[in-house]
Formats: structure tokens, sequence, C-alpha cells
């Protein structure tokens, strides 16, 4: 089934349906199809400097920081591959900053995949299960999270949100895609330069379709009854979209 319709055709005012618009990984498959579609999206992050937004966030967090209270503890809810884990690991080594990294995903194939992309020097810890049911003993201080909103109806958005504002001491952030004509243009051309999986292929497309524009995430954390004011909402070109909240000591 294609997703491919001309970017000139194509209404992106409003944000597609992912319950009439699935994407193919969300399907059953096998491990072995899972992981290399997983693959084939962390080589999508780096062709699109997809960490960039997440590590510059963390940047302005820890420069805003007055006290220092130990490892930051990192939770990355829905963290597939893991590979933006892995760059928050490296981005920590070079800098100095002490972090305790949680990678959690529903998929236990998601774990697996991450578990055997990680080098055993990196010290993540994977769990497999759900991040609102995920209470530490010594709490979290920052949730991240990487092309999951996409993934979920917008009544599901609303309640992570929440969790989100709740859970995280030092604050939360979102990088997701951007519902613009210049990703999905974008994203076309990669596919004919790159052998991605026919699941990236596919789900590329239709995930650009399912993504954000600023007014839905300023609708969707005001149902949160979260201030505006107390957010970030910027674009990072190529493709991202990104919603933050450093929270003040």
């Amino acid at each position: 089934m294609s997703a491919r319709v001309s970017a000139g055709e194509l209404d992106l005012s409003r944000r597609a349906d992912p319950e009439t618009l699935p994407e193919l990984m969300d399907q059953p498959c096998t491990y072995e199809e899972l992981n290399a579609c997983l693959r084939d999206i962390a080589r999508v992050n780096r062709l699109t400097l997809a960490y960039r937004p997440t590590l510059s966030w963390l940047a302005e967090l820890i420069g805003q920081s007055s006290v220092s209270i130990g490892p930051l503890h990192i939770v990355d809810v829905g963290c597939g591959h893991g590979d933006m884990l892995r760059r928050i690991h490296g981005w920590a080594a070079r800098r100095g900053v002490a972090v305790n990294l949680t990678g959690i995903d529903l998929n236990p194939d998601a774990i697996r995949s991450a578990v055997e992309a990680t080098p055993a020097n990196q010290n993540i810890r994977w769990v497999h299960g759900d991040a609102f049911s995920y209470r530490p003993a010594t709490g979290i201080d920052v949730v991240v999270s990487s092309l999951v909103m996409h993934h979920l109806s917008n009544a599901e958005i609303i309640p992570f949100l929440r969790w989100m504002e709740a859970t995280a001491r030092r604050g939360w952030f979102i990088n997701d895609l951007h519902r613009t004509a210049l990703p999905y243009r974008a994203f076309g051309w990669m596919t004919t330069l790159f052998d991605f999986h026919p699941f990236v292929q596919r789900d590329g497309l239709v995930s650009i379709r399912r993504s954000f524009l600023a007014e839905d995430w300023r609708r969707l954390c005001g149902a949160a009854n979260l201030a505006l004011e107390d957010l970030s909402i910027r674009e990072y070109r190529p493709a991202r979209l990104c919603v933050g909240r450093i929270k003040r000591e």
C-alpha cells in the first residue's frame, strides 16, 4: 500500500489520524524486520540531524541550572533502537556531564534491538514496559521522547503530556516531525537516494502526515493544562518540530 501523495496535492493543514493511516512498523512483524527497520530509522536520524534538537535542549537545561543534584536521570520513552540515548551518552561524556540513562519501550523486540546495538561500556538501562508504571526509587529528572508522539492519537498525547509534567523534576523534551511540505518532499528525495527498508520508505511519509504543526502543540498542551509561556515550541530544519519544558529552580 503506497502512502506517497504529491506534496502539491497533499492537504497538510490537518493531522492524519494514526488509526486510519497506520504505519507498517506498528503491525505484527518478525524481530528481524523490526530490527532492520529501526536501524534504518537511525540512519534517517543521522542524515536529517535529528539528534541535534535534543542535545541542544539538554545543553540549555544544564546551562540554566544553578545547583548540582548529582547525575541527571534521563528517561527516553519509546526508545526504540536506543540511538538517541547512545548519542546522549556520548554528548554527556564529552562534556563531563554525569548522567544515568534509561530507555523504556512497550515493544520487547525494540528493547532487544537497543540492547544488541549498545556497547557494553555504555551503562544504559533498557526497560520493557509502560512508562506510566515506571517508578524508579531515585525518581526521574528528565524525560525525552523522539518520534513517539506521531504514533499516538490526540487523546493519548494529552495524558502523556500531563505525566511528563508531573514526573520529570527538571524538564521534558519532545522531538518529533514537522507536518510541512519540506520534510515530505525531502524524505521522498531521500528514498530515491538510499536503499531504506520497505517499512521506512512507506512509514516515513505516513509519519509526516501524522505529525504536528505549532498550533497543534499549543492546542494539545493547553488541553493538558500546561502554561504555554513555560514551554518552547521550536522548528529545527530540515524536519523537526519540538516541544520543551525546563523547570525553573
